[in-house]
């Protein structure tokens, strides 16, 4: 559990999906085309919305548990993550959305001398693409993917990792997300939290997780960073 002084903070580490895009129109497109390619019928974007936030494998996994009303086999489970993979990539990076003050937001950190790195818990094969399209990738020193280490978010060992690479302490590091995916993973990593209210936490409200700070724009983290 973080205990230090804000003002140490050297490196923010970012969470990507519903922190800095909502991604959520191209994951309903994958998630209905392979549920189409196997058989089953679409689902209504909500459904996807409260389905993200665990990485690929789940959201298949529960895609195709709310289409067969259990569990899927292990068979079917991989069948339908290559079906989910290849329609992915099709779109993955096309009209990806940006929420309001992501850009200036990064900008105006990296111009305080901040380190910023990106842990999401999306396949990394995604990443750089999804990062070139929306302009994000000349901010970060580092980005890693749910498949980048044997561990993901909620364990700490990817943020754990950035520190490592990047040499700065887990106390001097802060990490910024929507779910308690990545709350849980910075309570671990005794690091400072930001939780977002307006991503996916599968119909929770991110205040419940208690991160450090809760803020309904990604711009507040500008004036809490702030020098005073």
């Amino acid at each position: 559990m973080y205990s230090g002084d804000v003002s140490d903070i050297k490196l923010i580490q970012f969470d990507l999906d519903g922190t800095l895009i909502d991604s959520v129109l191209q994951l309903w497109q994958a998630v209905n085309q392979m549920l189409i390619e196997s058989g089953h019928a679409p689902v209504a974007e909500q459904h996807v919305r409260h389905w993200v936030g665990n990485g690929a494998d789940m959201l298949v996994q529960r895609a195709l548990t709310h289409a067969l009303g259990h569990s899927p086999s292990a068979a079917l489970q991989h069948t339908a993550r290559a079906l989910f993979d290849a329609a992915y990539e099709s779109v993955a990076s096309q009209e990806v959305v940006l929420y309001p003050g992501v850009i200036d937001t990064l900008s105006q950190l990296k111009q305080a001398g901040k380190t910023l790195a990106l842990v999401t818990n999306k396949p990394y094969r995604f990443v750089p693409k999804v990062l070139a399209a929306t302009g994000l990738d000349q901010y970060f020193s580092l980005a890693l993917g749910g498949d980048s280490l044997a561990q993901k978010k909620p364990d700490p060992a990817p943020l754990l990792h950035v520190c490592h690479t990047l040499n700065i302490a887990p106390a001097q590091s802060m990490m910024v997300g929507d779910s308690e995916n990545d709350v849980l993973a910075a309570k671990a990593a005794g690091m400072a939290v930001v939780g977002l209210t307006y991503g996916y936490n599968y119909g929770k409200d991110i205040a419940d997780s208690q991160p450090n700070w809760v803020m309904n724009n990604i711009a507040g983290l500008v004036e809490l960073l702030r020098p005073h």
